[in-house]
């Protein structure tokens, strides 16, 4: 008799799993060091700076994410330090044959500190998933800056994102107060989306900029006075800035972003490592 033979299970694909957790203090009149965690695809690295800041550096060593990936991030910022966290490079987000890639990001900014949360852009390729969430605690006192941009595709190689999920969800709390909340999702045709005038009317590079700290209502006309393209706007509200810029691509976009940072880093240029 014939025997059949039920072909073995699939071994699972192989995912990236990276967790990194930095957390800082104030010792001898500079922010420094207090615990770094990494594990997995997740690095960091801490360049070094010639002011009283800490500069940190998020790295996926796996070069990118597809469904399934996870990577979570936690910044610690101690009483009266002063932080800057980026990335290596632009997050790539491949193509998904199942799930979602998932980005989380925890911080919380202790009495007196401030936090600039600056990652570069994520670029999202076509049947690209992204899940991501920002999750901010701040002291009633503390400072913080935070931007993120998403690019559907690389449109100098002549790629779009014409399919694909992008979630983005955003919760920040002063002193235990919901101050900010925000969802974004966009799932099934990416490009027929964006191209609706009420959403991106075509463009494909997007960014959002937060700010909550004392100069949000002074900063505000000189911020209005980058913001020239009839896509971009600035509003404020209580303690808090809240930017959204849209641009036809990635150059374009950072030809905008860059002198929007820097008035809110009180002129300091973004992170080396932008530039690279």
């Amino acid at each position: 008799m014939q025997q059949h033979h039920q072909p073995a299970d699939r071994p699972a694909p192989q995912r990236a799993r990276g967790k990194g957790r930095l957390v800082t203090k104030q010792s001898a009149g500079r922010s420094r060091l207090a615990e770094l965690f990494q594990d997995g695809c997740a690095k960091i690295r801490l360049p070094e700076t010639f002011d009283a800041s800490l500069e940190a550096i998020l790295i996926n060593s796996s070069g990118g994410l597809t469904g399934g990936d996870r990577i979570d991030w936690e910044l610690q910022a101690g009483a009266g330090t002063d932080v800057t966290v980026t990335t290596q490079a632009n997050e790539k987000i491949y193509k998904a044959a199942a799930d979602t890639a998932r980005l989380t990001g925890r911080i919380s900014a202790g009495e007196g500190s401030r936090v600039c949360w600056l990652p570069q852009e994520s670029i999202l390729f076509d049947r690209a998933s992204l899940t991501r969430e920002l999750s901010v605690d701040l002291a009633h006192d503390a400072e913080f800056l935070a931007v993120e941009a998403v690019i559907l595709g690389r449109t100098a190689m002549g790629e779009a994102a014409r399919q694909g999920l992008f979630r983005d969800r955003w919760r920040i709390r002063r002193a235990g107060k919901l101050i900010h909340a925000e969802e974004v999702r966009m799932e099934g045709p990416i490009s027929e989306i964006a191209s609706r005038p009420a959403v991106l009317s075509g463009r494909v590079a997007f960014a959002t900029v937060f700010y909550s700290g004392p100069q949000a209502e002074a900063v505000l006309p000189r911020l209005r006075g980058l913001l020239d393209d009839g896509y971009c706007g600035a509003s404020h509200w209580q303690d808090k800035l809240v930017v959204r810029i849209a641009a036809t691509d990635g150059f374009a976009l950072r030809k905008i972003l860059v002198p929007v940072i820097s008035l809110l880093r009180n002129g300091a240029p973004v992170p080396k490592v932008w530039n690279i």
